[in-house]
């Protein structure tokens, strides 16, 4: 008997979409409850369709960074709709998005936009292929790159393997070009690097981990890939559709001193709309059609709303770069309120936390990487899961995702979460 509105439009939801949600992190199976169905949001907060209100830490999993609806971003968005939804032409809005991106990370001289992250990485990944002339690719376990048939994979019994497909329906045969390392283990980079010798077009990695909980790269490890990747000839690629705009306005490339040669971006950069991009220098982008003969795109690719949003939050970020501190600000108060509930109630917990984005363990190991991430207690995240639901605050209904905070969380906000944290 269903008890809420939500509870009946996730029963009405299950016969017409599978698990009665769009994307599988949604349905709450994780922490054991009904997903809450969203009516509205507004700044830090957001309301469900039963009339109650949160404050969020997802932020729809992290373009949130100004708040939800954020009146300059909205106007934009309206007026750009009043001129039409999308014209399959090019409008001068994509320029203006380009040369933000590039103002904000210069390795980034030539950019392409796309709908969603999954794209945006899927065709990277392509062209570092393209301009390499090599199929091998390395990615890291626990680093997500989207849903593509080719990255949707993970280690098998040992790193030095090709990958496995992770999912039903991936053919075997589409991912025997990716090879699978161990987030901040360099020698198991260096020993794929060496097996296969001239053969890898290119290192993927989220150079701060967010899909398996925040995990951060470890003192060196970024730099190492930029070494090594420049002594074999590969190329690397930053997968910043998370860290990038929220690290600060040049993302992790900015905070860690690290350049790639490519970059994938999404969340942020369409301001909330569906938007993802990837770029790189000029040399490596001109492999892309109709310049070059890597061929991509998107009818909706670069449409006018969605680069109205970007254009609109990036300028903001771009006037206010004081923000990144405010934020950094937040998230360690937040990160201490865990600590001090570990401490408080003898429960062990490791809090990552690095600018905006943070996640809590329950273990008493620190979480350097894939394996150590699932050493942690989820059902103890469950219990903390519906603990914070229950006292008024939204948190990802998942261990292995951040949480976010946001520019329209205020100091308020913020202490009430910690004293709620506390009370675990």
């Amino acid at each position: 008997m269903d008890t809420t509105r939500s509870d009946y439009l996730f029963r009405e939801s299950l016969k017409r979409i599978p698990g009665g949600v769009n994307s599988p992190v949604r349905a709450f199976k994780a922490v054991g409850r009904t997903p809450l169905f969203i009516q509205s949001a507004k700044g830090s907060h957001i309301t469900d369709v039963d009339g109650n209100t949160f404050i969020d830490y997802v932020c729809s999993w992290g373009p949130g960074i100004l708040g939800h609806a954020h009146p300059e971003v909205v106007e934009a968005v309206q007026k750009a709709c009043a001129d039409g939804l999308t014209y399959g032409a090019p409008t001068e809005r994509e320029w203006k998005l380009a040369e933000l991106i590039h103002e904000a990370m210069p390795s980034v001289e030539k950019v392409r936009l796309v709908s969603s992250g999954t794209e945006a990485v899927m065709s990277a990944i392509r062209v570092a292929r393209g301009y390499t002339g090599r199929d091998l690719i390395v990615k890291f376990k626990g680093n997500y790159h989207g849903h593509s048939d080719g990255l949707l994979v993970k280690a098998g019994s040992a790193a030095l393997t090709t990958a496995v497909p992770d999912s039903s329906g991936v053919p075997a045969s589409y991912t025997q070009n990716t090879l699978v390392a161990l987030y901040n283990d360099k020698e198991s980079v260096r020993e794929l690097m060496e097996a296969y010798k001239g053969q890898v077009a290119a290192i993927i990695v989220e150079p701060v981990a967010a899909n398996m909980g925040v995990v951060l790269p470890e003192d060196g490890f970024l730099a190492f890939l930029r070494e090594i990747t420049d002594a074999y000839g590969s190329l690397l690629i930053f997968d910043e559709v998370i860290t990038g705009f929220r690290l600060g306005f040049g993302g992790a490339q900015e905070y860690f001193g690290v350049t790639p040669d490519m970059t994938t971006l999404g969340k942020i950069v369409g301001g909330g709309m569906p938007m993802a991009a990837y770029g790189g220098s000029a040399e490596i982008m001109d492999k892309v059609s109709p310049v070059g003969p890597v061929y991509q795109a998107g009818t909706l690719s670069g449409n006018p709303v969605a680069t109205a949003a970007g254009i609109a939050t990036l300028k903001i970020l771009k006037a206010h770069k004081e923000y990144y501190e405010k934020l950094e600000q937040k998230a360690r108060r937040l990160a201490d309120a865990f600590a001090k509930s570990g401490e408080k109630s003898g429960r062990p917990v490791q809090v990552n936390q690095i600018g905006s984005l943070l996640s809590a363990f329950f273990t008493d190991k620190a979480v350097r990487d894939y394996d150590s991430a699932v050493g942690a207690d989820t059902g103890m995240y469950a219990k903390y899961f519906g603990w914070m639901l229950d006292h008024g605050v939204y948190v990802a209904p998942s261990q292995f995702e951040a949480m976010f905070v946001s520019v329209a969380h205020t100091d308020e906000e913020i202490e009430e979460t910690c004293q709620v944290i506390r009370g675990l």
